[in-house]
């Protein structure tokens, strides 16, 4: 699918999906609450989210709304070629909010949709988007991912983050927590993280909190929504869903399986 960026209100009632495309969602009037595999924040005019391809998220508009919504594609115009390092913005999901500049770019953008020659022929108006498209996320990246790469990457230490992840489980960690613990920047940490790992952080952190899942699922009777609590998802449904788009199957089977054989399964992480 080509690239794309909507204008439309959300509905006011939850509604949850994935898609193989990336999104960014930036508010304009009203309200929206977003969760993102478990990452949950509330859009506010001016302020918005990055969703990666492939994860669920709930959302839900506010009373009236309206939201400027890009897709985009892996292989858009505005994720490859001279613009390939934009794609990293997708690295994980966040939330953001816009400083005067971007303010100012995202009003020119909207009035720019309106315009009568974005009317025109679909390939002509798609090469238009595309580059508005690309300048507001070269603009975000620059925000977002303000240091410039380095030859060499750090060495991270890994047990030492894992302890930490451990000892704050319960919490909604982010990127940005682990960088801090790494004495890097975000930017930086990222980079260094996916060479030594082969993962994005955000990937790492999933993979940390769902095996612990799988530990507490066949070692105690913990209710599903006390085990969401423990591993920081932000409810039983965010866990569920996370659960089973990793193992193929959800979380009440693997208890099953562990009582139907009368000993505690070894967690996979």
């Amino acid at each position: 699918m080509p690239s794309a960026i909507r204008l439309i209100p959300l509905d006011n009632t939850t509604r949850h999906h994935d898609h193989d495309y990336h999104q960014i969602v930036i508010g304009l009037t009203g309200h929206a609450e977003f969760e993102i595999e478990g990452l949950g924040g509330s859009i506010a005019p001016l302020s918005g989210c990055i969703v990666p391809a492939n994860h669920v998220h709930y959302y839900e508009g506010i009373g009236e709304n309206r939201q400027l919504i890009l897709d985009l594609p892996a292989d858009a115009s505005p994720l490859t070629g001279p613009h390939h390092e934009f794609s990293r913005l997708f690295d994980a999901p966040r939330f953001f909010a816009l400083d005067e500049p971007l303010r100012a770019y995202l009003n020119f953008l909207t009035q720019e949709l309106g315009q009568p020659h974005h009317q025109q022929e679909p390939q002509q108006r798609q090469g238009q988007g595309d580059l508005l498209a690309a300048t507001f996320l070269g603009c975000l990246y620059a925000r977002l991912h303000p240091d410039r790469l380095v030859s060499g990457h750090s060495r991270l230490n890994l047990p030492a983050l894992d302890r930490f992840i451990q000892r704050h489980l319960a919490q909604r960690l982010t990127v940005a927590d682990l960088a801090r613990q790494a004495c890097l920047s975000e930017a930086h940490f990222s980079e260094c993280f996916r060479a030594q790992t082969g993962l994005t952080p955000y990937q790492y952190l999933l993979r940390q909190r769902l095996g612990a899942v799988r530990r507490l699922l066949t070692s105690t009777r913990l209710p599903l929504s006390e085990i969401a609590a423990h591993t920081g998802f932000a409810n039983q449904s965010a866990l569920s869903h996370a659960f089973r788009r990793t193992y193929g199957h959800p979380p009440s089977q693997l208890r099953r399986d562990s009582d139907h054989q009368g000993a505690f399964l070894p967690a996979i992480s």
